[in-house]
């Protein structure tokens, strides 16, 4: 079944082998295509995937690192050769989308002086709750100033008596932006925004000449807050799960009406946080996705701000440091089950669900996928109708190829220790520790990163 055509929207996948999205770190500064990221797509398309999804691509024209953008009609030039590298490298075979993302703001540790000093609006309840503690001043009255220097030189447990919850995660963690911030004009306006950013820039893709988009629901990010089940906005998106899966379908609906090639997503098959969503939710979205008219739903797991460790001062929060990280690209020694196939149980739930509405919409299984007997198991299980696999096939970019040829045996098989998330994490050039430091110095030809240390492309 692996190797055998599948529909995807008006389009047809020569087998059912998928490459997800995955943050390479190659882009400029200003979230433009480099030769780097055009090698990078280039080499996989070499082993002629049915699809490759590009890396989460922001929808906002707004500075956000090397991270691809596509906020705006300058981006075109660039991602137009990025499909036609992909075309050319594969003979046409691969299938290309885009990841189409929005992210609200985040903010690094702050050292606790500059958090009093500058960060944190002074209320009354500050004053009235060192009065309560501390007699030596009358606090009630004392000067702004002095009351800022105070706060600074308390302990964390004294801290806990003063701030509120959220005031002592923002000095903790650093200040992060939810959905549920309705204080914030710019956050209760979302639903009226986002559906012509979204729809605008799959316009781009279209224009780009990529085959279709997959609209980010997934992980820590805008959207996938709003299916949150901790998304208790209270203006008719958020609260009940009718609530938290309507502006994903009026994002959908802008984007349908815009473009004609395919449009899925990427959503989570539980959120494995306190208070999250469960897989339940998932397979009610899925539903709700596949009757809407998606062309197909990818799942993922994990991957949350709540549960992400604490930072150090001066970063920011990552957020697959945390168990649902850990769920999300679990590692090979995790636990007795192991990181291999560990997410099909969500797939094959949303599957059943999707089917039982009497939809065939192809659902995308990944995590943990790393052999010939996993993937071909999970198909014949019906646990999902496509595979995909995103470490391992950054380990061997011709995998799948390899083993249709049966060469099983030549594979570079990942060995599951996330070497790779962990440079992702410190916003460096990804690359694999099975193939990086395999170069010769003297080959002028070899792609090398920044520090010249590690080779960018995995070797043929």
């Amino acid at each position: 079944m692996l190797y055998s055509p599948i529909a995807v929207g008006p389009l047809t996948l020569h087998e059912r082998t998928w490459i997800p999205a995955m943050v390479p770190w190659r882009a400029s500064d200003t979230g433009e295509v480099t030769p780097e990221i055009l090698e990078w797509y280039g080499r996989f398309a070499e082993g002629c995937p049915g699809a490759i999804v590009v890396e989460a691509t922001g929808i906002r024209d707004i500075p956000s690192g090397p991270l691809l953008r596509i906020g705006d009609d300058r981006f075109i030039e660039g991602l137009t050769q990025l499909t036609e590298i992909v075309r050319e490298r594969s003979g046409g075979k691969t299938k290309l989308f885009i990841q189409l993302i929005d992210f609200l703001s985040i903010k690094r540790r702050p050292p606790p002086d500059k958090y009093f000093s500058r960060f944190l609006s002074l209320r009354n309840e500050h004053r009235e709750n060192l009065a309560k503690i501390f007699a030596d001043v009358p606090w009630n009255t004392a000067p702004e100033a002095d009351v800022r220097s105070r706060l600074a030189t308390l302990s964390d447990a004294e801290l806990e008596h003063i701030l509120s919850a959220r005031e002592l995660e923002d000095l903790r963690h650093g200040a992060r932006e939810r959905v549920t911030d309705l204080h914030l004009p710019h956050i209760r306006e979302l639903p009226a925004v986002l559906p012509d950013l979204f729809a605008s820039a799959a316009e781009r893709a279209e224009t780009a000449g990529f085959h279709g988009v997959e609209l980010h629901f997934a992980h820590a990010y805008t959207m996938a807050s709003f299916l949150s089940r901790k998304n208790d906005r209270r203006d008719g998106y958020g609260g009940s799960p009718e609530a938290r899966v309507r502006l994903p379908l009026e994002v959908f609906r802008a984007v349908r009406e815009r473009v004609k090639f395919v449009v899925g997503c990427r959503f989570l098959g539980d959120e494995v946080i306190e208070g999250g969503s469960r897989v339940e939710d998932a397979a009610y979205y899925g539903e709700k996705f596949a009757a809407a008219g998606m062309d197909f739903l990818s799942l993922s797991k994990g991957g949350k701000f709540e549960d992400a460790k604490q930072p150090k001062v001066g970063a920011a929060a990552y957020p697959y440091t945390g168990p649902s990280g850990h769920e999300c690209m679990p590692v090979v020694l995790s636990d007795e089950r192991g990181p291999f196939g560990r997410n099909l149980e969500l797939s094959r739930a949303v599957r059943r669900a999707v089917r039982a509405n009497k939809l065939s919409t192809p659902v995308i299984a990944a995590g943990g996928i790393a052999t010939f007997a996993t993937a071909e198991g999970a198909l014949q299980n019906g646990d999902a109708d496509i595979i995909a696999a995103a470490r391992q096939s950054m380990a061997d970019p011709d995998w799948f190829l390899k083993m249709r040829l049966g060469k099983g045996d030549t594979i570079r098989r990942c060995s599951m220790t996330n070497y790779c998330e962990g440079l992702d994490q410190q916003h460096k050039q990804v690359t694999c520790r099975l193939w990086d430091r395999d170069f010769d110095p003297a080959d002028e030809n070899i792609q090398l990163s920044s520090d010249k240390k590690r080779r960018l492309i995995a070797p043929r």
